[in-house]
C-alpha cells in the first residue's frame, strides 16, 4: 500500500470510492456480521464512510483504520465532532462517542492499539490493495482477530484488460486462496453492478461488468 497514492487522491478529491450513504451490502447483512449483537467493528482502509455512523447507529463500537490524516479530519467535520487524540506506537487514536479511527498503516496496527474486536467490515481495503500486498493483507488482518469473529467482505471481479484498479478484481477464487486456511467462507450474495449510478466512474473506465460478491468470513 502506498500512503503517498491515497494523499494524492484525498488532496484532489479524487474519492469515488467514497459513498453517499452507507453500503447497501452492510446494510442487509448487519445482522449476520454481529450476530444481531452489540459488536466492535474493524473497517479497515475507512476513509470518511459513512458505513461507520451506519454502525455505531445500530449499537456498535465501531474501529476505523485510515493511513490518510486528511481522511480522518474529514470524518470527524463531516458529523461536527471534536475528537480526543492519543498516540499509540506507530498509529494515533482519533476517538469521539462510538467511533474511533487509528490514523496510520493498517500493518503497522496492532492487537494491543486496535482491541478486542469481533466483527470487521472490508468493502474498500482488500479491492484497493494490489496482488503483492492482499497476500500480505489477508494474513495480518486475521491475525488482529479471535476464533469466532467474523469479516462482511466485498469483492469485485471484472475484465482486467479493459479496467485497472484499483478497486482491484478480486475474484472468489482469489478469495478462497487467502482466506479458506483461517476462515469458513460463505457466499450470500452477488449481483452485476455496473448500471449501478456510483459505477459510473467504471463505465467511463472501460468496464462492461462488475460482479459484485459479497461473502460472510468466520475465523476458525
Amino acid at each position: 500500500m502506498d500512503p503517498a497514492f491515497w494523499k494524492a487522491r484525498w488532496e484532489s478529491q479524487q474519492i469515488g470510492f467514497h459513498q453517499s450513504g452507507p453500503n447497501e451490502y452492510l446494510t442487509r447483512h448487519a445482522a449476520r456480521l454481529t450476530g444481531g449483537l452489540e459488536a466492535r467493528v474493524l473497517v479497515p482502509l475507512c476513509g470518511k464512510s459513512l458505513d461507520m455512523t451506519y454502525l455505531e447507529g445500530l449499537g456498535n463500537h465501531v474501529v476505523g483504520v485510515e493511513v490518510v490524516e486528511q481522511a480522518v479530519f474529514a470524518f470527524f467535520a463531516d458529523h461536527r465532532l471534536a475528537p480526543k487524540r492519543e498516540a499509540l506506537g506507530k498509529v494515533e487514536r482519533f476517538s469521539a462517542g462510538g467511533v474511533e479511527i487509528l490514523r496510520g498503516d493498517i500493518f503497522d496496527v496492532t492487537r494491543a492499539a486496535l482491541g478486542p474486536v469481533t466483527a470487521v467490515f472490508d468493502r474498500a481495503a482488500l479491492i484497493a490493495l494490489p496482488g503483492a500486498v492482499r497476500a500480505k493483507y489477508a494474513p495480518h488482518l486475521v491475525s488482529l482477530l479471535d476464533a469466532g469473529a467474523r469479516i462482511l467482505l466485498v469483492a469485485l471481479t471484472y475484465d482486467e484488460s479493459r479496467m485497472k484498479g484499483p478497486p482491484f478484481c478480486v475474484p472468489e477464487a482469489e478469495v478462497h486462496q487467502l482466506f479458506a486456511k483461517s476462515c469458513a467462507i460463505e457466499l450470500l450474495e452477488e449481483s452485476e453492478g455496473i448500471d449501478k449510478p456510483e459505477n459510473e466512474r467504471f463505465r467511463t473506465r472501460g468496464a462492461r461488468s462488475i460482479l459484485e460478491q459479497v461473502f460472510l468470513l468466520t475465523v476458525r
